[in-house]
C-alpha cells in the first residue's frame, strides 16, 4: 500500500512563491495529499491545491498576474475601499492594506467559499493577537481564514471572524507540519520564511530591520519544534535575497529556485524507503 502523503506550506510573504516548485513536483510524482495545512502564503497556496489546481495551473496564474506591473495595478485599485466609510472604518490608517479586499481581487476563481468545497481537507493557521494564542480554521468560510492567515502586521488591517482579532498565522505557527502530523504516513514541510541576507542589502532601511526580525523570529519557532518533533521531509529554497513584497520578481524567484525540485524528489524517495522498511520490521 502506497504511503499517504501530508504537506504543510509555511508563511513567507512573496518568497512562498516557491511553493509552486513543490505542487509541481508533487504532481509530477503522482502524489495526492491526504491532508495540508498552511500558514499565511503557505495557506493560500496551500487552498489553490486543495480546490484541485495542479502546479502548473497555479503557476501560469501567478506568472498571468504578478508577471505585469499593469494588472497588478489593475486589481489593486480593484481593491481600493469602496466608500469612504469603508476606508475610515476603525480609523484611518495610513499603511495598512484591507487584506480581505485585496484576496478576493488576486484569488484565482477555482478557490471556492468554504473548506467543505474543498477536495482535500486544508487548516490554515492564524493569530488570535489578543487570545494569546494561535488560532486553526478547518471548516465554514474559507476567504477569511486566509485573509487572517495573510494579515502580516503593519501592511495589512487585523481580521475580525468569530469576535476575535486575527494577524498573520506565520507569528505563531510559521510551518504548521505539527497540524497534520497524525493524519499522514510522511508530512512534507516546506520552510520559506528564509533569514537576513546581506547580499543586497548591507545598509538595512528600518522597514528591512523589521521583517528581518520577523524571520529571526519566525526561525527561533522553527527551530524549537523541530527539537520537539520532525517532519518526514524538510526542505528549504533559497528565497533569503526576496523581501516579503517582492511579488513582482517572480520571474527571478523562479528560476533561482527551481532546484528544489530535484531536492525534494530524491528526499521523497528516501521517506518512502524508510516507511517501506519501516514496515518491513513490523
Amino acid at each position: 500500500m502506497s504511503p499517504r502523503f501530508g504537506i504543510a506550506f509555511g508563511g513567507g510573504g512573496a518568497r512562498g512563491l516557491a511553493h509552486i516548485h513543490v505542487i509541481e513536483t508533487l504532481d509530477e510524482l503522482g502524489i495526492k495529499p491526504v491532508a495540508i495545512a498552511g500558514s499565511s502564503i503557505g495557506a493560500i497556496m496551500g487552498a489553490g491545491m486543495a480546490a484541485g489546481m495542479t502546479g502548473r495551473d497555479i503557476h501560469e496564474y501567478a506568472r498571468s498576474i504578478l508577471g505585469s506591473r499593469a494588472e497588478v495595478a489593475s486589481r489593486m485599485w480593484r481593491s481600493r475601499p469602496g466608500t469612504l466609510a469603508e476606508a475610515v472604518q476603525g480609523g484611518i490608517r495610513v499603511s495598512q492594506f484591507n487584506v480581505e479586499r485585496i484576496l478576493k481581487a488576486f484569488l484565482p476563481e477555482h478557490i471556492p467559499e468554504t473548506f467543505e468545497e474543498l477536495r482535500i481537507p486544508l487548516k490554515v493557521t492564524a493569530t488570535d493577537y489578543f487570545g494569546h494564542k494561535l488560532a486553526v480554521f478547518s471548516e465554514g468560510e474559507l476567504h477569511s481564514a486566509l485573509a487572517a492567515s495573510a494579515a502580516i502586521p503593519a501592511v495589512f488591517r487585523p481580521v475580525i471572524r468569530d469576535d476575535r482579532l486575527l494577524i498573520d498565522g506565520g507569528i505563531y505557527n510559521p510551518v504548521p507540519f505539527d497540524l497534520i502530523a497524525d493524519e499522514a504516513d510522511i508530512v512534507i514541510a516546506v520552510d520559506v520564511v528564509g533569514a537576513p541576507s546581506d547580499a543586497e542589502r548591507r545598509h538595512p532601511t528600518s522597514v528591512d530591520l523589521m521583517y528581518g526580525a520577523t524571520q529571526l523570529m519566525m526561525q527561533s519557532i522553527i527551530a524549537n519544534k523541530l527539537a520537539q518533533c520532525q517532519p518526514h521531509v524538510l526542505v528549504r529554497p533559497a528565497v533569503s535575497k526576496y523581501r516579503v513584497l517582492d511579488f513582482l520578481k517572480i520571474d527571478a524567484l523562479m528560476s533561482e529556485t527551481v532546484a528544489i525540485k530535484d531536492e525534494l524528489k530524491r528526499e521523497v524517495e528516501r521517506a518512502v524507503e524508510a516507511v517501506a522498511k519501516g514496515a518491513r520490521q513490523d
